[in-house]
């Protein structure tokens, strides 16, 4: 089988695999096996985004390494919480870095653009402003993901780490365009 071309859009799940089979095995088997096969999963999503795309995204990294160590503690303490805490502390880092970024007065969205060879096409403030509000946006959901992954079903939690959040989210970003140019009209040309 010969490796497909690295193509401009990368392609990577955000450990959708692992979560998937995690909720399917330990509707049917026990919770050990459904630890052991979202770990060995994650794995496998790792290294297919690797022979698919080329290369690895470090946010993939990031969330194996919390499926492993999360998993882990899950089969030491027989808690399956920990391992649902995984999109919890992904969205908790990546606020976090966010904020180290606003504190260094740089932002992630305008030197993301900037890496890719685009021109910005709106100044430097607004991308601050976007992600000041998505600091917010990932600490609110986090939050909420911690109540999910206590006190709901792992089905609940599933819809919650996958297609929730991507409602949610753009909810929040359509939210977000009508603000930006609301406050783009009133600080004029």
């Amino acid at each position: 089988m010969t490796k497909p071309k690295q193509r401009k859009n990368p392609f990577f799940l955000l450990s959708f695999i692992p979560a998937v089979a995690y909720w399917i095995l330990e509707t049917y088997t026990t919770l050990e096996i459904a630890l052991i096969g979202g770990i060995i999963l994650g794995i496998l999503e790792m290294s297919f985004e690797k022979w698919y795309s080329g290369h690895i995204h470090t946010l993939s990294k990031v969330n194996l390494s919390l499926i492993v160590v999360l998993g882990g503690v899950a089969l030491v303490a027989h808690e399956g919480v920990w391992f649902r805490l995984q999109p919890t502390f992904s969205g908790y880092g990546i606020a976090v870095f966010l904020i180290y970024k606003m504190i260094k007065k740089e932002s992630l969205l305008w030197q993301m653009l900037k890496d890719m060879g685009q021109m910005p096409p709106f100044p430097e403030a607004i991308y601050k402003t976007i992600e000041l509000h998505m600091v917010i946006f990932l600490l609110l959901f986090s939050t909420w993901m911690i109540k999910v992954a206590v006190y709901h079903t792992t089905a609940n939690w599933l819809f919650w780490k996958t297609g929730g959040f991507y409602i949610v989210f753009g909810a929040f970003m359509v939210l977000e365009m009508f603000y930006l140019r609301f406050r783009m009209k009133r600080s004029g040309p």
